[in-house]
């Protein structure tokens, strides 16, 4: 009887602890509703019964109301939100009046259990069917397209199911005489339309590792010149081009037209849901007081966004005063996120959920220091998860110690393919950790900085503008990486436990995880990075790149990878790695490219291949390294210039193929002295289970196992 009471006992406690948790949750020092009112107080959960009192209607009144308190009370406040849609006019400011005092903290958080959904998105009204002949409409789109009038001009459209697809042409080539600013076209494939300035090419340069969304400026039919109002990134040569925004390819459902001229857009629905248009770039920005220029800035403090959804944000555009990042995968100090951090200092996104935009969804600009991003869900946008992006290279280091944690990432890049699920730009000493980013038509992530070859006078918008020559002055004619790695900030980030699949789904030349010009300290390790297939060519599973050195890349997993496994240059150290299973047409395991290697590292990892045409290890033939510099002032080396050993060869398919390899690295008596070619004995590989059985070769070799299901995203509460 006593223990029976006990029990009952602990279960009222736990029970009554539950239901005060649960007022503990709710309670806030303000509210805001759907149904409230800016002339409220703001202080109750909903409308009193007399409707004279209630939570407010908007964030930008509890954000000011929040303002007042803090003078009285310079303790923690939070702001709970109520279910509902928010629209947005303006973008909503936080500013240095709205940081938390001294070690408060400021929360604008979901009520428990609730979705608030902020959105700038605007209803059309009034469509009406096209009973008119409208020229150039083609065949299959007669009689289902639908007309509205607009006064504003919009690049992105939104029904229930998401973004919706503007009108775009079949590819095509443009000629080989096109430049960055004229496009050479074939006859019949761009038009002098009246409205040429709604008319849009999205175009890939003749890099794989880009696309520009460009505006004409003027098309000469006669010629075959298409002029555009801002240039690409690269000649517009080789690759292919579409053109979008124009009522002769308006041929599928969910397509739509804008002619700012008429002011009217035309659509074909695809279903019977509210069509929105966009009409902000950011719908929140927290921003501190930003000398540019100077030496220091002063940064918002403790800021709190936890559980809110954020849609409908319109697209950016390239302007001619942008200054981009590495191959202009994005933009310095850009307005194109949902929820923007420019100079901030312990700051945090949690819980959030992001999607539907037509540009990124976080990002943390400048001075950004100890701010942390975790646990959200972001997807089906049309540029980058989330940016961390430094000042340019210079002596101004503040964007730094960041975490980024636990975020499910997907769908990224629908309009700009090169934007990744995570992006680090002159940003050092984060912690990436445990998130999830598969689905995107480039890198999944890239830690990045400045290229050595644009730190030479120009004006170009890749890189070059974003140098702080007034910093840096003059640099020696003669560029090496031990000159400009002071400016290179992307230093001492630890990239670990991540999964990184199915991405590189459209341009070539990418990887799951890239770095380059980054500095030194950089670990990445236990991400587990697999189903790279979509038949795009020349990707890899990591990449070191020009210039990169001093990275430790250990303990991860490249799994199922198309064209080759990992790429090594100069003195970065590959260790205890898996690679398994790599894809025609170059099935590469490891690649050897750039030296000086001095320092360099190949141990303890496995190699293991199911196919009789795998290439373990691509280096130039033996004598062939090191004997000068190619045409891009590279030097070659070979597995004779990296600290190569501890390592298994095993080819399932035909293990003499592993056998030869070995072979061939121990005969010359410079690697793998100690390296075997035989079967490491995974546990089940083909099930995702990449420990080793209790007899493996691999554990007698000192070689670590790798837990995947320490990898990837992580439950919360």
């Amino acid at each position: 009887m006593k223990k029976y009471l006990i029990i009952v006992l602990a279960c009222i406690t736990a029970s009554c602890n539950g239901i005060a948790q649960s007022e503990t949750d709710n309670k806030a020092d303000f509210y805001v509703s759907t149904e409230g009112s800016d002339n409220w107080s703001g202080t109750l959960e909903k409308p009193n019964a007399k409707g004279t009192d209630g939570p407010f209607a908007t964030l930008e009144q509890a954000r000011d109301a929040v303002r007042l308190l803090k003078k009285s009370k310079p303790i923690d406040i939070k702001v709970l939100i109520r279910e509902g849609v928010y629209p947005l006019k303006e973008t909503v400011v936080f500013g240095l009046e709205d940081s938390g005092e001294d070690e408060s903290i400021i929360t604008y958080a979901a009520y428990p259990g609730e979705t608030p959904v902020f959105s700038s998105g605007q209803e059309i009204n009034d469509w009406k069917k096209v009973t008119t002949n409208l020229p150039g409409l083609p065949k299959e789109a007669e009689g289902k397209v639908f007309v509205a009038d607009v006064s504003d001009k919009f690049l992105t459209l939104y029904d229930d199911e998401g973004m919706l697809p503007r009108a775009q042409s079949k590819e095509y080539k443009p000629l080989n005489t096109s430049t960055r600013n004229e496009l050479h076209f074939s006859e019949g494939e761009l038009k002098n339309w009246s409205n040429v300035e709604d008319v849009e090419i999205l175009v890939r340069p003749t890099r794989d590792w880009i696309v520009n969304m460009l505006p004409l400026a003027s098309v000469d039919e006669e010629k075959g010149i298409a002029t555009t109002a801002v240039e690409a990134t690269y000649e517009m040569q080789r690759k292919g081009y579409w053109v979008e925004n124009v009522l002769e390819v308006l041929d599928e459902p969910g397509e739509w037209v804008l002619n700012t001229k008429e002011g009217k857009v035309y659509l074909w629905p695809r279903n019977n849901s509210a069509i929105i248009a966009p009409r902000l770039l950011e719908l929140i920005r927290v921003e501190g007081q930003i000398d540019f220029d100077g030496p220091t800035d002063i940064p918002v403090r403790n800021i709190h966004f936890s559980g809110l959804t954020f849609k409908h944000a319109e697209r950016y555009t390239l302007t001619k005063d942008d200054a981009g990042l590495q191959h202009d995968w994005d933009m310095l100090d850009k307005n194109n996120a949902m929820l923007r951090l420019r100079g901030t200092e312990h700051c945090v996104i949690e819980k959030c959920h992001f999607l539907y935009g037509g540009s990124g969804a976080v990002r943390v600009d400048l001075y950004g220091q100890n701010n942390t991003i975790s646990n959200n869900h972001i997807e089906y946008m049309g540029g980058g998860g989330i940016l961390l992006c430094g000042y340019g290279p210079g002596t101004k280091d503040v964007n730094k110690k960041n975490t980024v944690y636990n975020n499910n990432i997907h769908h990224v890049g629908e309009i700009y393919w090169q934007s990744p699920g995570i992006f680090l730009w002159n940003s050092g000493e984060n912690k990436v950790a445990n998130n999830l980013i598969h689905d995107t038509n480039y890198c999944g992530l890239i830690v990045s900085g400045c290229v050595i070859r644009f730190f030479k006078h120009s004006d170009i918008r890749e890189q070059y503008r974003a140098i702080r020559w007034h910093e840096i002055g003059e640099l020696p004619d003669e560029l090496t990486p031990d000159v400009v790695r002071p400016y290179w900030h992307s230093k001492n980030n630890i990239i670990e436990y991540n999964e990184i699949h199915n991405v590189m789904n459209k341009l070539g030349d990418g990887n799951g995880i890239y770095i380059r010009a980054s500095g030194p300290g950089n670990i990445i390790r236990r991400n587990y990075i697999h189903d790279l297939v979509a038949e795009t060519g020349k990707q890899s599973g990591i990449r070191t790149d020009g210039g990169q050195m001093d990275t430790q890349i250990s303990e991860n997993i490249i799994y199922k990878c198309r064209s080759q496994g990992m790429i090594l240059k100069l003195n970065n150290r590959f260790e205890n790695n898996i690679i398994a299973e790599i894809f025609e047409p170059r099935q590469v395991y490891l690649k050897i490219v750039e030296g000086p290697m001095e320092g360099a590292s190949n141990k303890k990892n496995i190699f293991y291949s199911l196919s009789k045409e795998s290439t373990f290890i691509s280096q130039p033939p033996p004598g062939k390294g090191l004997v000068g510099e190619d045409s891009r002032g590279r030097i070659p080396a070979t597995m004779k210039d990296v600290d190569s050993d501890f390592n298994i060869y095993y080819n399932k398919a035909d293990n003499s193929i592993a056998e030869k390899t070995l072979k061939s690295l121990q005969a010359e008596d410079y690697s793998d002295q100690h390296s075997v070619a035989t079967d490491p004995m995974f546990i089940d590989i083909e099930h995702g289970d990449f420990r080793f059985q209790p007899n493996s070769p691999a554990l007698k070799m000192g070689i670590i196992p790798i837990e995947v299901s320490e990898i990837g995203l992580r439950t919360i509460d």
